[in-house]
Order: structure tokens, then C-alpha cells, then sequence
């Protein structure tokens, strides 16, 4: 019985000791915060978050929110293997008159960090009449 056991525990280490070897999915952006400078209200804005996967297993990406309804997010929805890269674009549209804005974009995944959250900001200016 002992011996049963003690082959038991061995099994369930090495099952431990390989597993831990692998790396889960993970992200590795070019940037996370962005910087529109000032744009003209009324006129969207979009810029691309890039990134790859530098983890072993395949990365997915289930949701992604915005902290409001002026920026709208749109992200790769197949599952990025090692290396491959993806791009999440946000779109910001400024309606409320001039002034300085910081979003945040939410991004939830199977990755080894799974909220990661990006950042835009920049400034709004009214537009030029002619």
C-alpha cells in the first residue's frame, strides 16, 4: 500500500512539474496608452492597439468595453497562436465640448494576466469655421 502511494505522488509531481513548464497565452503589446493630441469634436478617431502572443498556448480574447459609449472597441476574435499578432482598434467620437479626455478599454482573455486594460487620451478642440 505504501508503495502505491508513495508511486502515486510521484505521478502527480511530474504531472505538476510538466505542466508548469508550459507558458500560458500572454500578451506583448507595442503600446497600451495612446495619445490623440487634440481632435476636432464631432470627427472620429481610431488608433490600433498592437500586439502578439508570447505565450505557448493560443490566445483569446472574449470581451472588450469601453468606460463609455464615445469609444467603441473591435478586437481580433480568432484565437492567436505563438508569435501570431493582433490588433484591437478603438474608435473615439467626442460630441461634449472642448476639453481633455482619458477612456480606458478593458480587455479580458485567457491570457496569463486576464484583464488588461489600454488607455487613450488626448484633447478636443471645436472645429474651425471658414
Amino acid at each position: 500500500m505504501k508503495k502505491i502511494l508513495v508511486l502515486f505522488a510521484f505521478v502527480l509531481g511530474l504531472g505538476i512539474a510538466v505542466n508548469a513548464q508550459t507558458k500560458p497565452a500572454e500578451f506583448k503589446f507595442e503600446s497600451e496608452t495612446h495619445d490623440f493630441g487634440k481632435i476636432v469634436l464631432n470627427k472620429p478617431v481610431t488608433y490600433d492597439f498592437k500586439y502578439t502572443n508570447i505565450g505557448e498556448e493560443p490566445l483569446i480574447i472574449t470581451k472588450a468595453e469601453a468606460s463609455c459609449g464615445c469609444t467603441v472597441p473591435k478586437y481580433t476574435s480568432t484565437p492567436l497562436k505563438k508569435g501570431e499578432t493582433g490588433v484591437i482598434s478603438v474608435t473615439f467620437n467626442a460630441a461634449a465640448g472642448p476639453s481633455t479626455f482619458s477612456k480606458a478599454v478593458t480587455i479580458t482573455s485567457n491570457a496569463k494576466t486576464p484583464i488588461k486594460v489600454l488607455y487613450i487620451k488626448g484633447e478636443t478642440v471645436a472645429a474651425t469655421s471658414k
